[in-house]
């Protein structure tokens, strides 16, 4: 199959969606694990229609996320298998609530350890990558910052084999930065995430982007931000599309996609989530929906 083949029976087949997007906020959050209402986001999955989500594990479901215990995870697992709905991705916002970088070293060693406990119950639940966000309170903001990402990512690494998990990074890195951190740990289970809004809102280009770390890129989230702004709809703000999709074509990605979409007006997630889905899909086949 080409690659052109692949992102458009990728589309035929649905995309993820980030998890919280299909419920509203809770307290203001513009993305949390939803307390109450990780259940309800389950069953509308399959309405947009979605393939998945990619669960968050963060500080604000303390208490209430299922992937905290064994009844709550075979749970969780009952209930994907009655909605058909897929998990096969965590994004871990904790480590944007407990950094690793710019603690103290008894403060970074657990975090060490709660990362290696989200590795061990991945297997479990069939999930095989683990989103690392270091942007924000968690950006990697100098060669100090750097050290600590590694030594905590080869630390990490014996485990992540062991299970079968793929840690992919986001940052906001530009690509040279990035280039040079990913050849620090040249390891197959450390990936990057693409983040296209992001990226639009720092101005990087995605030509190099690509050309520094294109083959590193594991998983996307499909999202559209201003540049040095924040979260837009599709094709409103400074991702330029038309080429983020020529690049996926030249390294032949094979990787999956999450919306991360800007949200729209509360208690109208479903259809929301459905028209940005066919917006998404349509650019994946080629359709020059987004610019």
């Amino acid at each position: 199959m080409t690659a052109d083949a692949f992102l458009k029976a990728y589309a035929d087949a649905g995309l993820y969606t980030m998890q919280g997007r299909l419920s509203a906020p809770e307290n203001g959050r513009f993305q949390s694990f939803p307390r109450n209402h990780w259940r309800t986001e389950i069953e509308r999955a399959p309405q947009v229609p979605l393939r998945g989500i990619e669960w968050i594990y963060d500080l604000y479901g303390s208490g209430a996320n299922p992937l905290e215990t064994a009844e709550g995870r075979a749970d969780l697992r009952q209930q994907l298998t009655a909605s058909g709905v897929s998990v096969v991705s965590i994004c871990a916002d904790y480590f944007m609530d407990r950094p690793f970088v710019r603690v103290s070293r008894e403060e970074c060693l657990q975090r060490r350890e709660n990362l290696a406990w989200l590795i061990s119950i991945c297997p479990e639940m069939g999930i095989g990558r683990i989103v690392l966000p270091f942007v924000d309170a968690s950006r990697i903001a100098d060669a100090a910052d750097a050290s600590v990402v590694l030594e905590c990512l080869r630390g990490a690494l014996p485990q992540a084999e062991a299970a079968g998990v793929e840690l992919h990074l986001e940052t906001d890195l530009d690509p040279l930065r990035f280039r040079a951190l990913l050849d620090n740990v040249p390891h197959p289970l450390v990936k990057v995430n693409y983040d296209s809004g992001n990226s639009g809102s720092l101005g990087y280009r995605p030509q190099d982007e690509f050309a520094a770390y294109g083959s590193r890129i594991g998983s996307f989230h499909i999202k559209d931000r201003a540049l040095g702004g924040g979260t837009v709809p599709l094709g409103s703000g400074n991702v330029n599309f038309t080429e983020l999709r020529q690049c996926l074509l030249d390294v032949d990605y094979r990787g999956d996609f999450v919306m991360q979409v800007a949200r729209g007006a509360s208690g109208n997630e479903v259809d929301w989530l459905r028209e940005a889905s066919a917006t998404a899909c349509g650019w994946l086949r080629g359709d020059a929906t987004l610019k």
